[in-house]
């Protein structure tokens, strides 16, 4: 009877190991860095970051919220020519990378204009993952930071 149940409670134990792991390994797991937005020099701005996701899931960047704008939207830059799109693919175990000359968010029609030092907040909205808030830091209109 012993036998018994200890080969239950081990059979037991590994199949809910089993079934943790499997829910974990479908999450995407995301954190923003590198974020910052040039300081504009009309009513509108656009706003640069890295999307790092570390889990085993591809997840998608749906849209972007923001107090400074009731119009933010996100632009790939493809052939030198900008267009909105619906989303962008954060994949499995890779980044996005929202930078100048690509990919990025545009504000327009600004409520206020931002000067270098101050902060922005977003609010980034993803297919799977919880919105992620952001306080972006207005740099120099010239701001590029360099890549790692």
């Amino acid at each position: 009877m012993n036998r018994r149940t200890t080969l239950a409670a081990v059979l037991a134990l590994t199949t809910g190991l089993a079934l943790t792991g499997c829910s974990t390994d479908s999450e995407p797991e995301l954190k923003v860095v590198d974020a910052f937005m040039p300081q504009p020099v009309s009513d509108m701005a656009a706003a640069f970051l890295v999307v790092q996701n570390s889990g085993s899931a591809t997840d998608r960047l749906t849209s972007v919220t923001s107090p400074l704008s009731d119009d933010v939207t996100i632009h790939e830059t493809k052939n030198q020519k900008m267009r909105e799109v619906s989303s962008f693919e954060v994949p499995a175990n890779g980044e996005l990378d929202l930078e100048r000359g690509g990919n990025h968010i545009m504000f327009m029609k600004l409520k206020q204009q931002p000067k270098k030092g101050d902060k922005v907040s977003v609010e980034l909205h993803f297919e799977k993952a919880d919105p992620i808030t952001v306080d972006l830091p207005v740099k120099e209109t010239t701001h590029n930071p360099k890549k790692h």
